[in-house]
């Protein structure tokens, strides 16, 4: 939706008769990332059927029926909440007469207005030219009328595999930049982990409220925030101090949304192994959403295919400020391990942390480690692999409090003995 801000469009939401969809939801979300796209929605259409139809994906009553709808709000783009195939898509341009836009074509627009970082815009790039490249015909229908025979070689054609093959070698070279910037990231990352510091990743569905809760954390705005989806997609660490002494750091990610197309999720890799190295994750939730249980869901899915389901999570559920009592206690009883906060009001921010600090003791152990002066040489070591909370002296010794993983305890106790 390359169009100027505010432009009118209608929502088309299908599906499946004998499936359990949340299609009312599933449109409600479109809504909201209709006006994050900066689209004014003049009418809503919505249809369930035995099976999609392989031209237009909805019949061909609700076709006129949303032709219909074009002609009398007078506008120029249709967003289907179903991908649509390249043939779909261009059946039905010229069947309604307008734009026809798919979920996955929005949130690629989105995802354009929102990148910041090199990396985040690379990849966008990556993934909007992925989804145009077998488009082209449609794209181009003035110059893809390949019919054969003599006299029908003309510049048209030779004009669309001109597009075709420029969009290949960008696509060539965006793979190679972002394999770059990847590498890149691995020895930032390499880097950040030799610091004996703990790695925490803050998760959730989009507009959920993590940047907040990190800005909270940080006492900063260190991250914009916003209540609008998707408001930041680059991830952002910051260091944040731990209830019992020293600190961790802690890193905002994308949001994650139902029906995420798989292209970006192809496409962001790189961003979201941010999750599936961290030592612990915390897992954003909104108290306030009818679909917490849909938003839950859709992250579970995200994060198995990340590899990254089996980590140490917290959830913490966020916005319980908005609930009236009835309904918080109604929540508790529902999710007894939770932790309400509420980021904007800093209210149960303390028995998170702690509830981290507890999580991180699996993978980062609290140890204290006497060195008499013939060893005191082991201190620089000491505070290369381990996070010294506080050195004290102690019956002539020097004492170390330290936060360490299981390996590097050993490797220091092994040093220990040899010194």
């Amino acid at each position: 939706m390359n169009e100027r801000r505010g432009e009118r469009v209608i929502l088309v939401g299908v599906a499946k008769k004998t499936r359990d969809d949340r299609l009312d939801s599933s449109l409600e979300e479109l809504h909201r990332l209709t006006e994050t796209a900066g689209g004014v929605v003049v009418e809503t259409l919505s249809q369930r059927l035995e099976r999609f139809d392989p031209r237009t994906m909805i019949g061909a009553g609700k076709v006129a029926e949303v032709g219909e709808a074009v002609r009398r709000h007078r506008v120029r783009t249709v967003i289907f909440d179903e991908d649509l195939s390249p043939a779909q898509q261009n059946n039905l341009e010229k069947e309604v007469k307008a734009k026809i836009i798919d979920r996955t074509r929005l949130i690629l627009d989105i995802f354009a207005q929102r990148a910041r970082t090199r990396e985040g815009e690379l990849q966008v790039e990556l993934a909007q030219l992925s989804y145009m490249l077998p488009r082209l015909t449609g794209s181009w229908r003035g110059f893809s009328q390949q019919v054969g025979g003599i006299g029908t070689r003309g510049p048209g054609e030779r004009k669309l595999e001109y597009e075709r093959r420029h969009i290949r070698l960008r696509i060539k070279y965006l793979q190679q930049a972002i394999a770059k910037v990847k590498q890149e990231r691995s020895i930032q990352r390499d880097r950040r982990r030799s610091v004996p510091v703990p790695q925490v990743a803050i998760i959730g569905y989009t507009n959920v409220g993590k940047s907040t809760l990190l800005n909270t954390l940080t006492k900063s705005e260190a991250v914009y925030a916003d209540d609008k989806l998707f408001a930041t997609l680059d991830p952002t660490s910051r260091r944040v101090k731990l209830p019992e002494g020293g600190w961790a750091v802690f890193t905002d990610t994308v949001g994650f949304i139902q029906k995420l197309p798989t292209t970006l999720v192809a496409a962001f890799r790189a961003t979201l192994e941010e999750v599936a190295l961290a030592d612990c994750l915390i897992h954003v939730t909104d108290a306030s959403s009818a679909d917490r249980a849909a938003q839950t869901k859709a992250v579970e899915t995200i994060l198995s295919e990340l590899g990254a389901d089996a980590l140490p999570r917290i959830e913490a559920v966020n916005k319980a400020d908005l609930l009236p009592d009835s309904e918080r206690r109604r929540l508790r009883q529902e999710s007894s391990r939770a932790v309400f906060i509420s980021a904007r009001k800093k209210e149960g921010i303390e028995e998170m942390l702690t509830r981290v600090q507890d999580s991180l003791h699996e993978r980062w152990m609290l140890r204290e480690l006497d060195l008499d002066a013939s060893r005191s040489r082991l201190i620089p070591e000491a505070y290369r692999c381990a996070q010294v909370l506080k050195q004290s002296a102690h019956d002539g010794k020097i004492r170390l409090s330290l936060r360490i993983t299981p390996e590097n305890w050993s490797r220091l106790k092994a040093r220990l003995s040899t010194a």
